[in-house]
């Protein structure tokens, strides 16, 4: 059982701090940017930043979902989510860029054994990537 992961990355036309206010905004942020792949989505405790708790169901492809009961920390520059019931991590990580910043989407989980995991450790990143992508570019959007 390897670890597997998958990271995206964007430029957005704003300031790391207002950026990662955005990133940390489970109530009215990341309900608006969360792509089609994500449903069910509700804050369960806090809404912003450490201490918030949040439920969804991510779609990754037709046969497959996954259902994260995240608990979120956030530092100056991350603001993390951590699966209760799984081993997946996202991360967020915003840096400054020129004018702008950089926010990376890093998530990562251990993978399945044996012929199951190498499959997964090849496809499940590109899928993932591509819904990573996504909310990426709807934060941009929503920082503009």
């Amino acid at each position: 059982m390897g670890q597997v992961s998958a990271s995206s990355s964007i430029t957005v036309p704003a300031d790391p701090q207002r950026v990662l206010a955005a990133v940390a905004d489970y109530d009215t942020v990341r309900p608006r940017i969360l792509s089609a792949h994500y449903r069910d989505y509700r804050v369960l405790e806090g809404g912003k930043g450490t201490g918030t708790v949040a439920e969804w169901i991510l779609q990754a492809t037709e046969k497959r979902q996954r259902s994260v009961h995240a608990v979120v920390t956030a530092t100056d520059s991350t603001v993390t989510e951590k699966d209760s019931n799984s081993t997946l991590v996202n991360t967020w990580t915003v840096s400054p860029d020129g004018t702008g910043s950089t926010v990376t989407l890093l998530t990562t989980w251990n993978g399945a054994g044996g012929v199951k995991g190498i499959f997964e450790g090849i496809f499940a990143p590109l899928g993932l990537k591509k819904i990573q992508a996504e909310v990426l570019a709807n934060l941009k959007k929503e920082l503009a």
